[in-house]
């Protein structure tokens, strides 16, 4: 079975999602993890020392600017799942308004990022990317940031790996989680509306209390 854009949708809307075994593997097999990594949207908290980086507002945010360039990012490592095949699909869900990429740039050069998939209120997070110390917690950041303000309800992670543990991420039953995701792809969310906030509106508003 070729791998379409519309079969990835149906299969996030079911819980699962495509892997290779390496980026030469043309074979695809599908995921369905017994324990789901996720981040609480609306309980995710800054650190201290990411809240010291952000004041320091050394770097530029923007969305949907670099979205090929962020993939291709997070595929640059000795071991990635992205074969080519999913990254020309994740490329067509760009083009649909599926896919989405969070950048974050210095002095003009891409530095960090992380990109996923939309589909109702929920966010499936795909993969992140750091060339820089702390890039790729500030994409974190900022992409939570937009996840509440535009409504979503489920930002799943896939897999729990120490450093999502460490960022806040938690891990969920199988069950847990197709629960959560019926009702989320059941909302509605648009991860393009929210504005992009400056370092110190965006501080403000993840110290709040939920």
């Amino acid at each position: 079975m070729s791998l379409t854009p519309d079969l990835l949708l149906h299969a996030y809307s079911v819980g699962v999602f495509p892997m290779a075994e390496h980026r030469e593997d043309e074979e695809i097999f599908w995921v369905d993890p017994k324990r789901r990594g996720i981040f609480p949207i609306k309980d995710f908290h800054i650190s201290r020392s990411l809240a010291k980086t952000l004041r320091q507002d050394r770097f530029e945010i923007s969305v949907n600017r670099a979205f090929a360039e962020v993939v291709e990012a997070c595929a640059d490592r000795a071991e990635t799942w992205i074969n080519g095949e999913i990254f020309a699909r994740y490329q067509d869900l760009h083009a649909m308004g599926h896919a989405h990429s969070l950048e974050v740039w210095q002095q003009g050069q891409l530095v960090g990022g992380v990109y996923g998939v939309s589909l109702g209120a929920g966010f499936f997070g795909e993969s992140m990317f750091s060339r820089h110390r702390d890039a790729s917690k500030v994409a974190l950041a900022y992409l939570m940031d937009r996840l509440r303000q535009a409504r979503f309800q489920l930002c799943d992670t896939q897999f729990l790996t120490p450093h999502l543990a460490s960022l806040g991420a938690v891990e969920i039953s199988r069950a847990a989680y197709k629960a959560r995701l019926q009702v989320a792809i059941k909302g509605e969310a648009d991860f393009d509306s929210p504005a992009i906030p400056g370092a110190q509106m965006l501080l403000q508003r993840m110290t709040q209390t939920s």
